[in-house]
Protein backbone atom coordinates (compact mmCIF):
# COMPACT_ATOMS: atom_id res chain seq x y z
CA UNK A 1 0.00 0.00 0.00
CA UNK A 2 1.11 3.61 -0.64
CA UNK A 3 0.95 5.11 2.94
CA UNK A 4 0.53 8.58 4.37
CA UNK A 5 2.65 9.23 8.18
CA UNK A 6 2.24 13.04 9.46
CA UNK A 7 5.10 13.96 11.49
CA UNK A 8 7.32 10.74 10.27
CA UNK A 9 10.17 12.61 11.31
CA UNK A 10 9.55 12.82 15.25
CA UNK A 11 9.66 9.84 17.83
CA UNK A 12 6.67 7.70 16.85
CA UNK A 13 6.45 8.51 13.13
CA UNK A 14 9.87 7.46 12.71
CA UNK A 15 8.93 4.47 13.98
CA UNK A 16 5.79 3.47 12.45
CA UNK A 17 7.26 4.21 9.14
CA UNK A 18 10.43 1.45 9.86
CA UNK A 19 7.49 -1.15 10.18
CA UNK A 20 5.58 0.28 7.47
CA UNK A 21 8.13 0.23 5.27
CA UNK A 22 9.64 -3.53 6.43
CA UNK A 23 6.14 -4.72 5.83
CA UNK A 24 6.68 -3.65 2.08
CA UNK A 25 4.81 -0.70 1.89
CA UNK A 26 5.62 2.50 -0.05
CA UNK A 27 5.59 5.28 2.45
CA UNK A 28 5.11 9.31 2.31
CA UNK A 29 6.14 11.44 5.39
CA UNK A 30 4.80 15.20 5.51
CA UNK A 31 7.04 17.06 7.78
CA UNK A 32 7.45 21.07 8.79
CA UNK A 33 11.09 20.12 8.15
CA UNK A 34 12.91 17.85 5.85
CA UNK A 35 14.40 14.74 6.39
CA UNK A 36 17.77 13.52 5.26
CA UNK A 37 17.34 10.12 7.44
CA UNK A 38 13.83 9.37 5.49
CA UNK A 39 14.79 10.28 2.17
CA UNK A 40 17.85 7.99 2.72
CA UNK A 41 15.75 4.96 3.64
CA UNK A 42 13.34 5.50 0.28
CA UNK A 43 10.65 7.63 1.98
CA UNK A 44 9.28 10.49 0.03
CA UNK A 45 9.09 13.33 2.07
CA UNK A 46 6.80 16.50 1.56
CA UNK A 47 7.31 19.29 3.52
CA UNK A 48 4.82 21.19 5.03
CA UNK A 49 2.33 22.55 8.01
CA UNK A 50 -0.55 20.70 8.84
CA UNK A 51 -2.44 24.51 8.33
CA UNK A 52 -1.50 24.46 4.86
CA UNK A 53 -4.59 22.92 3.22
CA UNK A 54 -2.55 22.66 -0.55
CA UNK A 55 -0.21 21.12 0.74
CA UNK A 56 -1.79 18.79 2.68
CA UNK A 57 -4.09 17.76 -0.69
CA UNK A 58 -0.63 17.11 -2.28
CA UNK A 59 0.54 14.93 0.57
CA UNK A 60 -2.67 13.04 0.45
CA UNK A 61 -2.99 12.31 -3.33
CA UNK A 62 -2.66 8.57 -3.92
CA UNK A 63 -2.35 7.60 -0.88
CA UNK A 64 -4.40 4.43 0.55
CA UNK A 65 -4.25 4.99 4.53
CA UNK A 66 -2.40 8.22 6.69
CA UNK A 67 -1.22 7.71 9.63
CA UNK A 68 -2.22 10.93 11.66
CA UNK A 69 0.77 11.21 14.07
CA UNK A 70 1.46 14.88 14.10
CA UNK A 71 0.52 17.11 16.76
CA UNK A 72 1.81 19.78 19.55
CA UNK A 73 2.77 17.53 22.35
CA UNK A 74 3.81 19.05 26.37
CA UNK A 75 2.04 20.32 29.04
CA UNK A 76 2.74 23.93 28.86
CA UNK A 77 1.61 26.80 25.96
CA UNK A 78 -1.43 29.07 24.56
CA UNK A 79 -4.39 27.20 24.15
CA UNK A 80 -4.17 28.41 20.77
CA UNK A 81 -1.00 27.13 20.55
CA UNK A 82 -2.23 23.58 20.81
CA UNK A 83 -6.04 24.32 19.10
CA UNK A 84 -4.23 25.22 15.56
CA UNK A 85 -2.41 21.96 14.73
CA UNK A 86 -3.68 19.72 16.85
CA UNK A 87 -7.32 20.65 16.08
CA UNK A 88 -7.40 22.58 12.92
CA UNK A 89 -4.91 20.66 11.60
CA UNK A 90 -6.63 17.50 11.86
CA UNK A 91 -9.52 19.16 10.08
CA UNK A 92 -7.79 20.49 7.53
CA UNK A 93 -6.29 16.80 7.27
CA UNK A 94 -9.47 15.15 7.21
CA UNK A 95 -11.09 17.25 4.36
CA UNK A 96 -8.23 16.79 2.02
CA UNK A 97 -8.51 12.97 3.06
CA UNK A 98 -12.33 13.28 1.83
CA UNK A 99 -11.09 15.15 -1.11
CA UNK A 100 -8.42 12.70 -2.52
CA UNK A 101 -10.67 9.97 -1.92
CA UNK A 102 -8.50 8.09 1.27
CA UNK A 103 -10.12 5.18 2.43
CA UNK A 104 -8.57 4.86 5.71
CA UNK A 105 -7.37 7.12 8.34
CA UNK A 106 -6.05 6.46 12.02
CA UNK A 107 -5.60 9.24 14.26
CA UNK A 108 -2.97 9.11 16.70
CA UNK A 109 -4.33 10.26 20.04
CA UNK A 110 -3.60 9.96 24.04
CA UNK A 111 -5.00 8.04 26.93
CA UNK A 112 -5.13 11.85 28.32
CA UNK A 113 -8.36 12.40 26.66
CA UNK A 114 -9.82 10.56 29.33
CA UNK A 115 -7.89 12.36 32.35
CA UNK A 116 -10.82 13.70 34.86
CA UNK A 117 -7.96 14.52 37.79
CA UNK A 118 -9.16 11.30 39.10
CA UNK A 119 -7.22 7.86 39.91
CA UNK A 120 -7.68 5.58 36.33
CA UNK A 121 -7.75 1.85 37.30
CA UNK A 122 -7.62 -0.22 34.55
CA UNK A 123 -9.55 2.17 32.46
CA UNK A 124 -11.34 1.29 29.41
CA UNK A 125 -13.38 3.20 26.65
CA UNK A 126 -16.71 3.49 28.20
CA UNK A 127 -15.22 5.89 30.08
CA UNK A 128 -16.77 9.60 28.84
CA UNK A 129 -14.20 12.73 27.57
CA UNK A 130 -12.50 14.83 30.63
CA UNK A 131 -13.87 18.05 31.05
CA UNK A 132 -11.59 19.52 33.89
CA UNK A 133 -9.08 20.16 31.57
CA UNK A 134 -5.65 21.20 33.42
CA UNK A 135 -3.72 21.36 30.09
CA UNK A 136 -4.16 22.25 26.22
CA UNK A 137 -2.45 19.21 24.89
CA UNK A 138 -5.14 17.29 26.45
CA UNK A 139 -7.97 19.61 25.49
CA UNK A 140 -7.23 19.81 22.09
CA UNK A 141 -6.06 15.93 21.48
CA UNK A 142 -10.07 15.20 22.67
CA UNK A 143 -11.46 17.35 20.39
CA UNK A 144 -9.41 16.44 17.67
CA UNK A 145 -10.30 12.74 18.41
CA UNK A 146 -13.54 13.34 18.63
CA UNK A 147 -13.65 14.92 15.19
CA UNK A 148 -11.71 11.92 13.71
CA UNK A 149 -14.24 9.72 14.89
CA UNK A 150 -17.53 11.99 13.64
CA UNK A 151 -16.15 11.57 9.94
CA UNK A 152 -16.19 7.67 9.94
CA UNK A 153 -17.69 6.76 7.00
CA UNK A 154 -18.73 10.07 5.76
CA UNK A 155 -17.33 9.91 1.75
CA UNK A 156 -15.98 6.07 2.28
CA UNK A 157 -13.76 7.70 4.96
CA UNK A 158 -13.07 5.34 7.63
CA UNK A 159 -11.39 6.39 10.81
CA UNK A 160 -9.67 4.58 13.95
CA UNK A 161 -8.22 6.58 16.90
CA UNK A 162 -5.58 5.11 19.03
CA UNK A 163 -4.37 6.28 22.73
CA UNK A 164 -1.32 5.49 23.85
CA UNK A 165 0.24 6.29 27.18
CA UNK A 166 4.00 7.45 28.00
CA UNK A 167 5.69 6.57 25.01
CA UNK A 168 9.12 5.45 25.73
CA UNK A 169 12.15 3.36 24.25
CA UNK A 170 14.95 4.48 21.65
CA UNK A 171 15.44 8.17 20.78
CA UNK A 172 12.63 9.18 23.40
CA UNK A 173 12.66 12.75 23.44
CA UNK A 174 10.50 13.05 26.72
CA UNK A 175 10.42 10.93 29.09
CA UNK A 176 13.62 9.75 30.10
CA UNK A 177 15.61 12.18 29.02
CA UNK A 178 13.77 14.65 31.19
CA UNK A 179 13.93 11.74 33.89
CA UNK A 180 17.56 11.71 33.92
CA UNK A 181 18.35 15.48 33.72
CA UNK A 182 16.29 16.29 36.72
CA UNK A 183 17.66 12.96 38.71
CA UNK A 184 21.13 15.22 37.72
CA UNK A 185 19.98 18.46 39.15
CA UNK A 186 18.65 16.85 42.50
CA UNK A 187 14.77 18.28 41.56
CA UNK A 188 13.18 15.16 41.39
CA UNK A 189 10.41 15.06 44.14
CA UNK A 190 8.17 12.44 44.45
CA UNK A 191 4.60 13.73 44.33
CA UNK A 192 1.76 11.67 46.45
CA UNK A 193 2.41 8.73 48.93
CA UNK A 194 4.71 7.19 46.09
CA UNK A 195 2.25 3.52 45.62
CA UNK A 196 0.51 4.45 42.45
CA UNK A 197 0.61 2.31 39.04
CA UNK A 198 1.38 3.80 36.04
CA UNK A 199 0.93 2.10 32.82
CA UNK A 200 4.18 3.09 30.13
CA UNK A 201 4.42 1.86 26.42
CA UNK A 202 6.94 0.86 24.28
CA UNK A 203 7.37 2.77 21.04
CA UNK A 204 7.75 -0.08 19.30
CA UNK A 205 4.54 -1.76 20.64
CA UNK A 206 2.85 1.76 19.41
CA UNK A 207 3.98 1.43 15.86
CA UNK A 208 3.01 -2.32 15.93
CA UNK A 209 -0.67 -1.27 17.07
CA UNK A 210 -0.88 1.54 14.13
CA UNK A 211 0.02 -1.68 11.73
CA UNK A 212 -2.71 -3.38 13.28
CA UNK A 213 -5.10 -0.67 13.59
CA UNK A 214 -4.81 -0.53 9.61
CA UNK A 215 -5.38 -4.45 9.25
CA UNK A 216 -8.47 -3.66 11.53
CA UNK A 217 -10.13 -1.42 9.48
CA UNK A 218 -9.31 -3.42 6.30
CA UNK A 219 -11.26 -6.21 7.67
CA UNK A 220 -14.53 -4.03 9.03
CA UNK A 221 -13.21 -3.90 12.60
CA UNK A 222 -13.07 -0.54 14.89
CA UNK A 223 -14.81 1.96 12.17
CA UNK A 224 -15.18 5.00 14.79
CA UNK A 225 -13.73 3.57 17.71
CA UNK A 226 -10.94 4.68 20.19
CA UNK A 227 -8.46 2.12 21.70
CA UNK A 228 -5.82 2.66 24.58
CA UNK A 229 -2.69 0.40 23.67
CA UNK A 230 -0.37 0.13 27.05
CA UNK A 231 2.42 -2.41 27.54
CA UNK A 232 0.15 -4.83 29.55
CA UNK A 233 2.53 -4.09 32.15
CA UNK A 234 1.83 -1.61 34.88
CA UNK A 235 4.35 -0.57 37.30
CA UNK A 236 4.97 1.22 40.28
CA UNK A 237 5.90 4.51 38.86
CA UNK A 238 8.03 5.15 42.00
CA UNK A 239 9.82 2.37 42.88
CA UNK A 240 10.44 1.77 39.16
CA UNK A 241 12.08 5.61 38.93
CA UNK A 242 14.31 4.79 41.63
CA UNK A 243 15.24 1.02 40.62
CA UNK A 244 16.26 2.78 37.18
CA UNK A 245 18.07 5.67 38.45
CA UNK A 246 20.24 3.18 40.67
CA UNK A 247 20.57 1.24 37.57
CA UNK A 248 22.24 4.02 35.90
CA UNK A 249 24.39 5.14 38.95
CA UNK A 250 22.47 8.02 40.08
CA UNK A 251 20.59 8.98 43.90
CA UNK A 252 16.93 7.74 44.05
CA UNK A 253 14.67 10.21 44.44
CA UNK A 254 14.31 11.33 48.26
CA UNK A 255 12.13 14.47 48.09
CA UNK A 256 8.66 13.71 48.80
CA UNK A 257 5.54 15.92 48.85
CA UNK A 258 1.91 15.42 49.44
CA UNK A 259 -0.26 15.63 46.24
CA UNK A 260 -2.76 18.77 47.63
CA UNK A 261 0.73 20.71 48.05
CA UNK A 262 2.08 19.64 44.71
CA UNK A 263 -1.26 20.40 43.18
CA UNK A 264 -1.03 23.91 44.94
CA UNK A 265 2.21 24.50 43.80
CA UNK A 266 1.33 23.41 40.63
CA UNK A 267 -1.26 26.39 40.76
CA UNK A 268 0.76 29.08 41.97
CA UNK A 269 3.93 28.03 39.73
CA UNK A 270 0.96 28.50 36.30
CA UNK A 271 0.27 31.48 37.42
CA UNK A 272 3.27 33.07 37.77
CA UNK A 273 4.44 31.79 34.68
CA UNK A 274 1.42 32.31 32.31
CA UNK A 275 2.10 35.97 32.23
CA UNK A 276 5.88 36.06 31.54
CA UNK A 277 6.53 33.97 28.64
CA UNK A 278 10.00 34.75 28.95
CA UNK A 279 10.02 32.34 32.43
CA UNK A 280 9.60 29.06 30.09
CA UNK A 281 7.61 26.03 31.24
CA UNK A 282 7.11 25.37 34.97
CA UNK A 283 8.78 23.07 36.84
CA UNK A 284 5.70 21.75 38.25
CA UNK A 285 2.14 22.11 36.67
CA UNK A 286 -1.62 21.00 38.19
CA UNK A 287 -1.84 18.30 35.54
CA UNK A 288 1.74 17.10 36.24
CA UNK A 289 1.39 17.13 39.90
CA UNK A 290 -1.81 14.81 39.60
CA UNK A 291 0.20 12.28 36.72
CA UNK A 292 3.04 11.87 39.00
CA UNK A 293 0.70 11.26 42.29
CA UNK A 294 -2.25 9.38 41.05
CA UNK A 295 -2.86 6.00 39.33
CA UNK A 296 -2.42 5.70 35.47
CA UNK A 297 -3.67 2.05 34.26
CA UNK A 298 -5.80 1.48 31.51
CA UNK A 299 -7.30 -2.03 29.71
CA UNK A 300 -5.83 -2.64 26.29
CA UNK A 301 -9.33 -5.92 26.08
CA UNK A 302 -11.05 -3.94 23.49
CA UNK A 303 -7.70 -3.44 21.26
CA UNK A 304 -7.01 -7.44 21.69
CA UNK A 305 -10.32 -8.04 20.46
CA UNK A 306 -10.82 -6.07 17.94
CA UNK A 307 -7.37 -4.93 16.38
CA UNK A 308 -5.48 -8.21 17.96
CA UNK A 309 -2.97 -6.23 19.48
CA UNK A 310 -0.63 -8.03 21.81
CA UNK A 311 2.48 -6.60 22.99
CA UNK A 312 5.77 -7.41 20.73
CA UNK A 313 8.06 -6.09 23.31
CA UNK A 314 8.47 -6.84 27.14
CA UNK A 315 8.77 -4.11 29.69
CA UNK A 316 12.09 -6.13 30.89
CA UNK A 317 13.22 -6.12 27.17
CA UNK A 318 12.68 -2.29 26.68
CA UNK A 319 14.50 -1.34 29.86
CA UNK A 320 17.08 -3.37 29.90
CA UNK A 321 18.07 -1.16 26.68
CA UNK A 322 17.23 1.64 28.15
CA UNK A 323 18.80 0.93 30.69
CA UNK A 324 22.18 -0.04 29.14
CA UNK A 325 21.85 3.22 26.70
CA UNK A 326 21.70 5.35 29.54
CA UNK A 327 25.24 3.93 31.85
CA UNK A 328 26.88 3.74 28.67
CA UNK A 329 25.74 7.81 27.59
CA UNK A 330 26.75 8.71 31.13
CA UNK A 331 29.87 7.36 31.89
CA UNK A 332 31.01 8.23 28.36
CA UNK A 333 30.58 12.12 29.40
Amino acid sequence: MHILVTGGNGFLGKAIIKRLLNAGHTVRSFNRRASPILTALGVECITGDLLNKPALLKATEGVEAIFHVAAKAGIWGSYRSYFDPNVLGTRNLLAAAQATSVPYFIHTSTASVVFNGQPLVQANEALPYGRKWLCAYARTKALSEKEVLAENGKRDLLTLALRPHLIWGPEDPHLFPRLVQRAQQNSLIQIGNGQNWVDLTHVDNVAHAHLQALQALQSGKGQGKAYFITQNEPVPLWPWINSFLKAIGLSPVRKKMAQKTGYALGSLLEALHRPLPFLGEPSLTRFLALELALDHTFSTAAAAQDLDYHPILSFAEGMEERTHYWKHYLSSR
